[in-house]
Parts: structure tokens; C-alpha cells; sequence
């Protein structure tokens, strides 16, 4: 596993950054996180500007420290990133390498938008 140290922006902290997506599962085995001890918890593809799903993000939010998780894969640009922020809804991450918004789109509105763009 490859790990670099990243400035956060406007936060001071640290954070780690892993190429390729798996420091959330990683995270949860290492800390035995089981469904009980989660605030919030979701794995979600995630839309370009042309509405293609071609990306994901992945959140994890602890009841303990309330500290969302983020893993994602732009759908943009394909730029894996990792990063912590404080959890609040709604929830986006911003790509560190083109700045896109990914954002978690609530599972009944992805639904909608997926059924339609499927007709």
C-alpha cells in the first residue's frame, strides 16, 4: 500500500491519501467497525457532467467521532482520493486534481435518473 501525506485545505491536519480506493475497508477491518457503530455508511456511483455514471464515492461516518470518510473515484477525471472532513448532510467531496463536486445523491432520486437515462 502506498501512502502520502497531503495538507487539507484550510484545516491544518494532515491526512493520509492512498493510490486506489480501499482505505475505508481497510479502516473498518483494522477497527472492527460493525453496522452498529456507524452514523453513516454508503457506496454510491457517482455522475459526470453529462450525467454518465463512470465514478463512485464511498462514506463512512462513525458515531464516536463524527467524522465522515470519504473514498472516491472522480467521474470526471478517474482521480482516486481519499479524505476526512466533518460530516454534514448533504455531503460532497471535491476532487483534488480537476475540483469536481461529487456529491451523494439521495438512492431515490439516482433511481429516477438512472431509470430515465435508461429509456
Amino acid at each position: 500500500m502506498r501512502l502520502k501525506t497531503a495538507q487539507a485545505k484550510g484545516q491544518g491536519k494532515k491526512r493520509p491519501e492512498q493510490v486506489g480506493v480501499r482505505m475505508i475497508a481497510e479502516f473498518i477491518a483494522k477497527n472492527r467497525v460493525v453496522p452498529s457503530d456507524c452514523l453513516y455508511h454508503t457506496n454510491r456511483s457517482s455522475l459526470n457532467r453529462h450525467g454518465k455514471s463512470s465514478g463512485s464515492i464511498r462514506v463512512l461516518v462513525l458515531k464516536k467521532d463524527n467524522i465522515a470518510r470519504s473514498e472516491y473515484v472522480c467521474p470526471e477525471c478517474g482521480h482516486k482520493g481519499y479524505e476526512e472532513s466533518a460530516w454534514k448532510r448533504p455531503f460532497y467531496a471535491k476532487c483534488e486534481k480537476c475540483g469536481f463536486r461529487i456529491s451523494v445523491p439521495k438512492l431515490k432520486e439516482q433511481i429516477k435518473k438512472e431509470m430515465k437515462a435508461g429509456k
